[in-house]
């Protein structure tokens, strides 16, 4: 009897298809139950507030340019994630809110830069300007320096009686894979500009440790961002700034009752304690319950109503988000989407100028000049005023440089303008670790440009011509769009990283401000009188929101973000490697990852 074999086809393609249905059939399932949910949860009544309200904001995840929701295949669950326009919006709004009395900031893990949490900040002192009352509570097990950072605005503020916390200066670590490269006998040929010293992104390919270079940049922009970050805390604190510095100095905070002996905190409490003294402060007995209001719902309801209603009327001012690492295509800031925003916004007539929003390390030299040249044409018709975020270097910055007029935060990363190229070698590891050769064939020289055969010197030199005459295009792109000679933009380039105020003594940056400030400007150079912003990517109604929303009302959990199951820090680093995929070509990226602590 003779056995019959089964193919690997047979048994491949049917379970594939197999697997397919059922995706789509839960999907389908998936969506009408969310609807129905939706429908359940609803009441049909119109959005109100109610007098002498308190809003309850918890600042617990990633604080993003623009709020999103939407479900994670992969993680199984919902991505509720909060946008800082969301979020400012909201403090404008509850400031001249006559039936707001107070908020209640409930802080736990705030994953955002300093940039972005120091217009977090700003947003809290002029609430407090309004004769509101602003309460602060650092209700995590570990309270960082960057949530203590943000909590410091607040008139009040107080911490869980058995946290811990952290108050020691600033730092980063990074990590060199010199050795490890050697061990795997992977070669890799690196290509920098030809005095892009300070483009440190590719020394951990070929150094153990920082270059002097590197080490100066990063000791002085660590410097100048805990410089702002003392200056701040003190002025609100009334803490000496010296005081501030031996404290950290010493690591004499590490529990919150420590901040209290150096009068960083008002106190310790426990959470119904601190629901006492809102009451107090709303007006309201300690015997009575307290309704408080979820701050998130109160934004994005009121951000969702103005946005409508500008877009059906005629918006003067058009503001243009852009997040994440420059692609031509795929996730985070795409020249194919920001590039059609800004052709959108040069063909509505009733816009008048244009704030464009950067928050990016830089990435693809050719994506990054794709939106160069957009905002350079929109630049000619309707000026373009830039606000940076975070972080805006390299390709980052590049994208800002046509715009008339740049704002960034003292501690906004910026500058970095440099240029460089990896290639790895890897025929001599698959060879002798797994036993792999290679053969070829080809009608000329150069034909096969492969990674496992070592490239040339000549080949190499011609790879350097190339990385040579971007950074020498992106100089002679920065000296026009700021005015400055080459030569003059030579000595503040090299690849070097700033922060927002040393950006603004060398000429890179025009003012110190937040994107408030960048609109507030925009506004007062086109002499609108009656401000219509409109934001694009455009804001619509999501019924996954939605669904979101009123199940957190349910738990009574009123967070920026949703629940993430697997491990952050290996989200992260599947994140990075994902990120690895979109590195085609040369690139204008930040030195390296910052991670500021």
């Amino acid at each position: 009897m003779t056995e019959k074999k089964i193919t690997f086809g047979k048994i491949f393609w049917p379970s594939l298809v197999a697997a397919l249905t059922v995706s789509i059939i839960g999907s389908v399932i998936f969506l009408l139950i969310s609807f129905g949910v939706i429908s359940g949860l609803s009441d049909g009544k119109p959005y109100s507030v109610k007098e002498n309200t308190v809003l309850h904001i918890t600042l617990n995840g990633n604080i993003a340019e623009f709020g999103d929701t939407k479900f994670n295949k992969s993680q199984l669950n919902f991505e509720n994630k909060i946008g800082l326009s969301d979020l400012l919006f909201g403090f404008k709004m509850a400031a001249k809110d006559k039936h707001i009395k107070g908020l209640f900031i409930d802080i736990k893990d705030v994953k955002c830069g300093y940039a972005t949490a120091r217009e977090i900040r700003n947003a809290i002192n002029s609430f407090e300007k309004r004769g509101k009352f602003a309460i602060a509570y650092n209700s995590g097990e570990y309270i960082s320096q960057k949530e203590y950072y943000i909590a410091s605005a607040a008139k009040l503020n107080y911490g869980f009686p058995t946290s811990a916390m952290e108050f020691v200066g600033l730092g980063t670590e990074l990590m060199y894979f010199k050795n490890t490269l050697e061990k795997l006998e992977v070669e890799i040929q690196v290509i920098r500009g030809r005095n892009n010293d300070f483009k440190s992104a590719v020394e951990p390919f070929f150094r153990e440790n920082m270059s002097d270079s590197s080490r100066v940049q990063i000791e002085k922009y660590l410097n100048s961002m805990w410089f702002d970050i003392r200056h701040d805390i003190s002025f609100d604190r009334k803490v000496n700034e010296k005081d501030l510095y031996r404290i950290a100095e010493n690591v004499s905070i590490h529990r919150a009752e420590d901040a209290v002996k150096y009068k960083l905190l008002d106190g310790v409490k426990y959470r119904d304690e601190i629901i006492d003294l809102i009451k107090i402060k709303a007006g309201i007995s300690v015997h009575n319950d307290l309704e408080l209001q979820a701050f998130e719902k109160y934004s994005k309801k009121n951000f969702i109503k103005d946005q409508l209603l500008v877009k059906a009327d005629k918006p003067n001012l058009a503001v243009i988000l852009a997040e994440g690492e420059i692609t031509t295509d795929g996730d985070g800031l795409t020249s194919k989407e920001i590039c059609k925003l800004f052709q959108d916004v040069r063909r509505n007539k009733s816009v008048k100028t244009v704030v464009f929003r950067i928050n990016s390390p830089g990435g693809s030299a050719l994506a990054s000049d794709e939106i160069w040249r957009e905002v350079k044409l929109t630049n000619k018709v309707k000026k373009v005023i830039v606000s940076m975020g975070d972080v805006a270097a390299s390709g980052g910055y590049y994208i800002a440089a046509p715009a008339s007029f740049i704002f960034a935060e003292p501690n906004t990363i910026t500058g970095s303008i440099g240029v460089f190229g990896v290639i790895p070698y890897t025929g001599k590891m698959l060879t002798n670790k797994l036993g792999l050769t290679f053969d070829r064939a080809s009608t000329n020289s150069h034909s096969v440009m492969s990674l496992n055969r070592k490239i040339t010197d000549h080949e190499l030199s011609l790879v350097q011509e190339e990385v040579d005459q971007i950074y020498l295009q992106f100089m002679k792109n920065v000296s026009e769009g700021r005015g400055m000679t080459v030569k003059q933009v030579n000595k503040i380039a090299r690849g070097r990283v700033w922060t927002g105020r040393d950006a603004l003594k060398n000429g890179l940056v025009d003012k110190l401000g937040g994107i408030s400030d960048a609109i507030n400007y925009a506004a007062k150079k086109s002499k609108i009188q009656n401000i219509k912003v409109i934001y694009y990517p455009l804001i619509e109604e999501n019924p996954i929101a939605d669904l979101i929303e009123k199940l957190e009302e349910e738990t009574n959990s009123n967070s920026t973000s949703g629940s993430i199951e697997i491990p952050s820090a290996l989200m992260d680093y599947l994140q990075k490697l994902k990120s690895l995929e979109s590195y085609s070509g040369i690139q204008m990226r930040l030195p390296y990852e910052i991670n500021i602590r």
